[in-house]
């Protein structure tokens, strides 16, 4: 691959808001002189705050600045910049846009609004792009392909993760997934992975438009405040005792998705009962819990007093105001799926959950995990997955991928901080 230009600007450390930390400051002055760049930090290493500042820097009080992010996250966003004197505003269409300024909508308004308007955007979770279908990818790349300044902020993705590093990459303007996969992947038969001699080659090509860091650390920052307090992480098993498939003398394994899905309802009541019991057992807690199937949801939500169920059913607007409050400490139980909540939404308020049965999905779990265990929550984390004793498999699983994950990003961090200056005092 090429050197890829640098299209932003210049800004002094002294422009920037005296809020954000000194490592916050060096990586704001490096996507502004990118112009087209990726934040790669861990949950709780302020993307939201970093984010608004090259914003604000980038339309230097003239041009208009759009912020996409997850509907829950919006108001979260607003509340932010409000802190940082940035007045930002919710747009439902493109008929509430008017003049410059600062605006920010939940991505399924894309297609409403006039996108040529705008100076600058900002993908907040920008994993928003692996998650999405093939149309809403396309769309979101292709509505902003003339946009001068891109921000994508995420947290450290898995280096050998085509799906999300090509998707960002071709968003940003700096390849297409074509040449990004010609370039460092090779397909087999488990399908598209890292070749083994292009990592480092790959890692110092992103390294000039993307950066990494899981602690401010990596980039030469004070670690002070950022101790995470410790995680938790218990397996609590109910025994199966639903039919038994044909052939089989005895419900030896779960036989495939079918036969994940039919354990999982045999066992709902039971794995029902054990969420229920655990969070009876500390009646003075905030709880997560994450549910999977809309019948674990519902009895849940009858079965523990005063708890609220965020579901499909409800409309945009009332799920973020339920995520709110639970934020704000009015809500003690809060029940939701993954795929509403998982992403951007902070609740360091809360340091207990529990996932009522498992998919298969890594990223899920790991961002379901994050939106209380991250940098700023105070205490230990209390995680309890809750599975039938046949479905044990899943969540160790869902343990090895995290650590071959982990390890991963750990050298995506090392080999980007040795090849780009972000990380020198200014």
């Amino acid at each position: 691959m090429s050197r890829e230009p640098e299209t932003g600007i210049t800004v002094s450390p002294r422009d920037i808001h005296t809020s954000l930390f000194d490592w916050q400051k060096r990586i704001v002055q490096w996507a502004c002189r990118v112009g087209r760049a990726a934040i790669w930090a861990d949950t709780g290493l302020g993307k939201t705050r970093m984010q608004l500042e090259w914003l604000r820097l980038v339309c230097a009080g003239q041009g208009t600045g759009l912020i996409l992010a997850p509907l829950a996250v919006c108001q979260q966003t607003i509340r932010e910049a409000a802190q940082l004197d940035m007045g930002v505003r919710y747009v439902r269409d493109g008929s509430e846009v008017a003049g410059g300024g600062f605006w920010i909508t939940n991505y399924e308004r894309v297609p409403k609004l006039d996108t040529g308007v705008f100076d600058a955007v900002v993908l907040d979770e920008a994993s928003i792009l692996k998650q999405s279908d093939g149309k809403t990818r396309r769309m979101l790349i292709e509505a902003f392909a003339s946009t001068r300044f891109r921000l994508a902020c995420t947290a450290t993705p898995a280096p050998n993760d085509p799906e999300e590093l090509c998707n960002q990459a071709e968003f940003l303007g700096h390849s297409t997934r074509v040449r990004m996969l010609a370039a460092y992947f090779v397909h087999d038969t488990d399908g598209w992975r890292l070749k083994g001699h292009a990592v480092r080659p790959m890692m110092r090509w992103m390294s000039q438009w993307a950066m990494a860091l899981r602690k401010p650390s990596d980039i030469g920052g004070d670690d002070t405040g950022y101790e995470l307090p410790g995680l938790n992480q218990t397996v609590d098993t109910v025994a199966y005792r639903g039919s038994i498939p044909d052939g089989q003398l005895f419900a030896a394994d779960l036989g495939g998705v079918g036969g994940r899905a039919r354990v999982r309802k045999e066992t709902l009541a039971d794995r029902v009962n054990r969420c229920v019991e655990l969070v009876n057992r500390e009646p003075e807690e905030q709880w997560v819990i994450w549910a999977g199937l809309n019948d674990e949801a519902d009895m849940l939500n009858r079965l523990i007093p005063g708890s609220v169920n965020v579901k499909g059913a409800m409309s945009p607007e009332e799920k973020a105001q339920a995520f709110l409050d639970f934020a704000d400490g009015t809500i003690r139980v809060l029940i939701t799926k993954g795929s509403m909540a998982s992403f951007g939404l902070n609740w360091q308020n809360c340091a207990r959950m529990v996932f009522c049965g498992l998919n298969d999905s890594w990223e899920s779990y790991y961002q379901s995990i994050r939106r209380c265990y991250r940098f700023g929550q105070q205490r230990v984390v209390d995680v309890h997955v809750v599975v039938s004793d046949l479905e044990r498999e899943i969540a160790e699983n869902i343990t090895r991928k995290e650590r071959q994950a982990t390890g991963l990003s750990d050298e995506l961090v090392k080999t980007m901080n040795e090849t780009n200056d972000y990380g020198k005092v200014a």
